[in-house]
């Protein structure tokens, strides 16, 4: 089990970090949205919590809740910069379906 992040998300974490002054990592989640079921849901996280699991790439911590995990076990995040564009992008290996506009996927 495990979710990574690219050198790229880990060094952009990492600024958006240390900009901030706190934190524990980035939180990495599922949460029920658009057509095809799950979205994915970052943030800072400021705490772990028991039911948590935390995985680490260069020096920066992944925290998932155990629903979640189920979900993006496997997943690469990286960090493009597209012309003005700037995001995370996943590479999850669960999911089996997407919808047509890249909002939401599905794991079953």
């Amino acid at each position: 089990m495990a979710v990574t992040l690219t050198t790229a998300a880990a060094q952009r974490v990492r600024q958006h970090l240390e900009k901030r002054g706190s934190g524990e990592g980035l939180r990495f989640g599922v949460k029920s949205s658009g057509c095809t079921g799950f979205g994915y849901v970052v943030d800072f996280a400021d705490e772990v919590g028991e039911n948590d699991h935390v995985f680490l790439t260069d020096g920066i911590k992944v925290i998932v809740d155990d629903e979640s995990l189920t979900h993006v076990d496997g997943t690469s995040i990286d960090f493009r910069k597209e012309g003005f564009s700037e995001s995370f992008k996943f590479n999850n290996p669960n999911v089996i379906n997407a919808c047509g506009c890249g909002e939401s996927f599905s794991t079953e």
